[in-house]
């Protein structure tokens, strides 16, 4: 059966956890190992601006560069341990929900996405990279 960005979308909502962009600062605050990863393409991140001490990772690369039977100059360091605390954004929050979902899927066990994404976080004042 064929599925719309939304359907996708929610379904990842509904399979992870979702936090507030309050609730993402003080988990940042309170782990310095937490990693802030946005997904958006990198195109779009130079104009939105990264949460400050982010990454960026888009989407479509997000499974590869998490991915730990593939050569170690595919994959990206900081996703090798699958107990990192990992908070998933993009500009609303809709594709950093499937980004934490493919984390959770392929075996993350403290992912979650940041709800209201980017937007959210500017307009809270936060600061950006």
């Amino acid at each position: 059966m064929s599925m719309t960005f939304m359907q996708m979308a929610e379904e990842a909502m509904a399979e992870v956890e979702g936090i507030s962009v309050e609730e993402t600062k003080q988990r940042i605050d309170a782990d310095p190992n937490a990693l802030i990863i946005d997904v958006q393409d990198n195109a779009d991140v130079t104009v939105a601006g990264l949460a400050s001490g982010g990454q960026n990772i888009s989407l479509g690369n997000l499974p590869i560069k998490a991915d730990l039977d593939l050569p170690a100059e595919w994959t990206d360091p900081g996703l090798q341990d699958r107990s990192r605390q990992i908070i998933v954004t993009c500009e609303l929050g809709l594709n950093g929900a499937r980004g934490a979902k493919l984390l959770k899927d392929m075996g993350f066990t403290n992912v979650s996405y940041m709800e209201g994404g980017m937007e959210a976080w500017r307009e809270a004042g936060l600061p950006t990279d």
